[in-house]
């Protein structure tokens, strides 16, 4: 396999990771299971055929630990608390944001353009706008220096 085929599988593994970790969070944001049994759920199930199972893990129980932490960086940035969020929109940015804070490799526009692209297929009809703004100004400022770039 080529490089260029190579970085594109690695590519489709991510996207396909953010958009079974958004499910994963937004699965135990509804129900009450712990984290680590909502993720061994999705690892056992169908949709882990190109899944890069551990980006997976490492968005699920990386935003899951973190999501204290998380919830205050979004409320920065979101004109509403995050405990008011769609569920959808909650995950997303939780994704997001863990993305730009512990994930410096993954430039910060594949960051907002997965994230807008997620809540654009799973959320409501303008919940990627929202997503969008939020994501932008984070960006702005976590990422200042790439961002100016």
């Amino acid at each position: 396999m080529g490089a260029r085929a190579a970085r594109g599988k690695m590519v489709r593994g991510r996207q396909k990771a953010r958009k079974c970790a958004m499910q994963a969070l937004y699965q135990w944001q509804i129900q009450d299971q712990p984290i680590k049994d909502v993720c061994n759920q999705f690892l056992s199930g169908e949709q882990v055929e190109g899944l890069d199972t551990e980006y997976f893990k490492e968005l699920v129980l990386g935003a899951a630990e973190q999501r204290a932490d998380l919830d205050l960086r979004i409320a920065e940035f979101a004109d509403r608390h995050p405990s008011l969020l769609d569920p959808v929109e909650h995950a997303v940015l939780w994704i997001g944001f863990y993305e730009l804070v512990n994930k410096i490799d993954v430039p910060f526009r594949v960051v907002l353009n997965e994230a807008v692209e997620l809540a654009r297929s799973f959320g409501a009809e303008d919940g990627h706008k929202y997503v969008n703004a939020v994501m932008d100004r984070a960006a702005t400022e976590l990422r200042a220096i790439e961002h100016q770039g």
